[in-house]
């Protein structure tokens, strides 16, 4: 134990003395990891109202879902076969649509699946203006930047899911003796304009916070009629004031992320717009990822719930971890990508898990607690969450080889660009061990992403990445059976099919 410490120790001093030179483009992964590790060490000390081990058949039944799925012996589907279809010309994304369908229970049963707008589309469209309120800051400039990608034509996938999560968790068991200043079983007693009010009356002494509260109290919309922070109920299904504020703080984290990726990677667009640091510089896209990552703190701390403070932070810890396992030396023979075998797939997904399907599973997670449901409702919320992202990313590194820039809303290619093996390189790689020492020394000579490319076009890597997805796509959808039978949860199936399927 104690030589592999040393091991440990000696390759994060190599990895800083390398990076000292760019700090440019490591501040914002290094305030990142030290905010997130002082955060995590004051919530281990205060957290309050732990929950038990989980156990029961129900548990475990949901957990099994978690369990790592074989991806690197994943082989792909034959969509003529599986779907019907006569012509040998049919066209691939009809077919993959078909399949997803299968996914879901759609295809062959008649089965309508509900439409997330129809449920939450006015609690999304009310999103932007929110977030306008919440990073008000007094400063012009910052205002302008750290709302630039709001104002783009983003997914807004995570706020969705912590919506819908939120309607399918309040009709679901509820978990007893637990109660906070907003926890209660009867909603209409609790004031939910707390959401927007200080903690601390030390604050009251600075004039700079008072400043801050004053225009977050006073600016708020939304769509209850002059009732900012009441209940929505629709269908028979309930959105929390607190569902609301967590659905802005994970798009906030999601957005911080973003900001400061695109510095690192040298982004030259996102979403279709530029890259926020090719318009503003990269010291104002650090700044502004740094505020959206303060504000949301500060929003997370309003909600009053240790439980959900100490898993949303940390979710900051595992980005920063996803970044670093993703920025490891793939030079070295005994690395984990140092080959195309399971290994190389397991990190390869758990630095997935780590750098999106964490907030994913984690803000559904929080929202069912946020709903006071049981264990297993919570467990089933995070499961769902942990697969749909998982998901979601292996068709975002998928689209990396088949679309176009102008679809997907950022450079194709950008992760050969970068020297990164996704799924579709790794499953090409099995099949073309000449890739090896392009991956080796990360697509850097001359012809190496041209090569690399045309490899993973030749193999059967882009089909077999589909159908891990689909994996994936489908234990999420099991997650779901937990939850009664109700137009959110018809809804989530609908998201997961839109994620198998989506072309941006």
């Amino acid at each position: 134990m104690a030589a592999r410490v040393r091991s440990a120790l000696g390759q994060l001093a190599s990895f800083a003395r390398d990076i000292a030179g760019r700090p440019s483009e490591t501040r914002p992964l290094g305030k990142l990891a030290v905010g997130a590790a002082k955060v995590a060490h004051i919530l281990e000390s205060a957290a309050t109202g732990m929950r038990a081990p989980l156990s029961g058949p129900q548990y475990h039944a949901v957990a099994r879902l978690s369990e790592p799925i074989r991806a690197s012996s994943i082989q792909a589907q034959n969509l003529e076969a599986a779907t019907g279809a006569a012509a040998a010309g049919a066209v691939p994304w009809r077919a993959a649509l078909d399949q997803a369908s299968a996914v879901v229970g759609e295809s062959g049963h008649g089965k309508r699946q509900a439409d997330p707008k129809e449920l939450v589309g006015s609690e999304l469209s009310l999103i932007t203006d929110n977030l306008a309120r919440l990073l008000e800051s007094g400063h012009p400039m910052l205002n302008t930047v750290s709302r630039y990608y709001f104002s783009a034509s983003g997914k807004h996938i995570r706020p969705l899911l912590v919506m819908l999560i939120a309607q399918a968790a309040s009709i679901a068991t509820r978990r007893s003796g637990r109660t906070s200043m907003l926890v209660d079983s009867d909603v209409d007693r609790i004031d939910y304009s707390l959401i927007d009010r200080t903690l601390s009356q030390n604050l009251s002494s600075d004039s700079e916070s008072q400043h801050v509260n004053q225009m977050i109290a006073t600016a708020t919309r939304d769509s209850n009629g002059g009732r900012p922070y009441a209940p929505s109920v629709k269908q028979g299904l309930t959105i929390l004031p607190t569902h609301r504020r967590l659905a802005e703080i994970t798009e906030m984290i999601h957005t911080s992320s973003l900001l400061h990726d695109d510095v690192i990677d040298r982004a030259e667009t996102r979403r279709g717009l530029p890259a926020i640091h090719r318009r503003f510089g990269n010291k104002m896209a650090i700044f502004a990822g740094d505020f959206l990552l303060a504000r949301a703190s500060m929003a997370l701390a309003r909600l009053r719930d240790p439980e959900v403070i100490e898993i949303m932070s940390g979710v900051l810890c595992d980005l920063v971890d996803g970044e670093f396992k993703q920025m490891q030396n793939l030079e070295d023979e005994d690395a984990p990508m140092a080959r195309p075998d399971e290994g190389a797939f397991e990190y390869y997904l758990q630095k997935t898990y780590l750098k999106t399907g964490s907030l994913i599973a984690k803000s559904c997670r929080s929202s069912a607690i946020l709903s006071n449901s049981t264990d297993d409702v919570v467990e089933a919320a995070y499961v769902y969450g942990r697969n749909i992202g998982i998901a979601f990313q292996l068709i975002d590194d998928l689209l990396d080889f088949t679309v176009s820039s102008a679809s997907l809303g950022k450079p194709v290619g950008a992760d050969l660009e970068l020297g990164l093996a996704t799924a579709p390189v790794l499953y090409a790689w099995q099949e073309y061990p000449e890739l090896g020492p392009l991956v080796a020394r990360k697509f850097s000579e001359d012809g190496d992403v041209q090569m690399a490319w045309k490899l993973v076009h030749a193999s059967s890597g882009l089909e077999r990445t589909r159908a891990l997805a689909r994996q994936y796509a489908k234990r999420a959808c099991e997650a779901l059976a937990i939850f009664p039978p109700s137009p959110a949860t018809e809804a989530l199936e609908s998201v997961t099919l839109s994620v198998l399927t989506r072309t941006k």
